[in-house]
């Protein structure tokens, strides 16, 4: 059987930022906690812990002389306020597409806009785009689709995207508001490396006899992934660990394609083409 990986595959550059930093904390011997897991990846979390850094729900979990690392998915303003209120060291990992995409909402705020967040309600990147824009005075709407667009909007609207959406969501958000006669302020803050591992995996999924997508079932993006492949190849399968693989999953295939979500490290990723290159 042929293994072949997606052109675009594995942890993205703010990812690998993020891991960096953290690995530089270990190796200074410094004690340190994330808030929120660093990644949504749980190997990477549970390697990360097995060495000295833990995780923290909150603020107020973070221990005294403790480094807190704020993860790659950002905070929301009030999260930094109660570290500085604190006097905590704080080591910022979030990813420079999300702290942009943070900006965005904050400045749509501030030139008035009833801003629209396009992502998923609850995850923790949203929950900071929705707090950077209602500090700035703004309304905001998470919606995940056009069919959640409240009633009553009017102009100005603004749109933001959390990073790891597919375009296609955005652009359908947009349309409709566009039929009801809006014109919407558009911030397309979809990060270019998840546009390049959800094209280069859709295309991969068309040309082979199976998928196989790697990274952890908490990220958005490698969902994302998952859903992409589904559509296009019907022996689609989302694995953490190599351990998950059922060679029955293979019968018949002469061909499996790879793709990896942006928080897949690629020791992972090589681990899975080993066990499916020897089935």
């Amino acid at each position: 059987m042929k293994v072949i990986r997606a052109r675009y595959a594995g942890a993205c550059y703010g990812v690998q930022r993020a891991l960096s930093m953290a690995n530089d904390v270990v190796a200074r011997g410094e004690a340190a906690c994330t808030l929120g897991p660093l990644i949504h990846n749980p190997q990477v979390v549970d390697d990360l812990a097995a060495r000295g850094v833990s995780v923290a729900c909150c603020v107020e979990d973070v221990a005294d002389g403790d480094v807190m690392i704020i993860r790659s998915h950002g905070v929301t303003p009030q999260v930094r306020d109660a570290a500085a209120s604190r006097g905590l060291a704080v080591l910022d990992a979030t990813c420079p597409h999300v702290a942009r995409a943070q900006k965005a909402a904050e400045n749509l705020a501030r030139q008035g806009c009833h801003v629209v967040v396009v992502g998923e309600a609850g995850h923790p990147e949203v929950e900071g785009l929705t707090a950077y824009a209602r500090g700035a005075g703004g309304a905001v709407d998470v919606v995940a689709g056009p069919g959640e667009l409240p009633d009553g909007l009017c102009d100005p609207v603004g749109v933001v995207v959390q990073t790891t959406q597919m375009q296609e969501q955005l652009d359908a958000v947009v349309e409709a508001l566009r039929a009801r006669g809006l014109s919407p302020v558009v911030k397309d803050t979809v990060c270019f490396a998840t546009r390049q591992r959800q094209e280069a995996a859709a295309e991969l999924a068309q040309t082979v006899d199976a998928m196989v997508i790697i990274g952890g079932r908490n990220s958005s993006n490698t969902t994302r992934l998952a859903e992409i492949c589904a559509k296009a190849c019907e022996r689609s399968f989302h694995v953490e660990a190599a351990d998950e693989v059922d060679p029955a999953w293979f019968r018949d295939c002469r061909t499996v394609g790879v793709t990896a979500g942006a928080s897949t490290p690629e020791d992972q990723i090589q681990a899975i083409e080993d066990v499916l290159r020897a089935l």
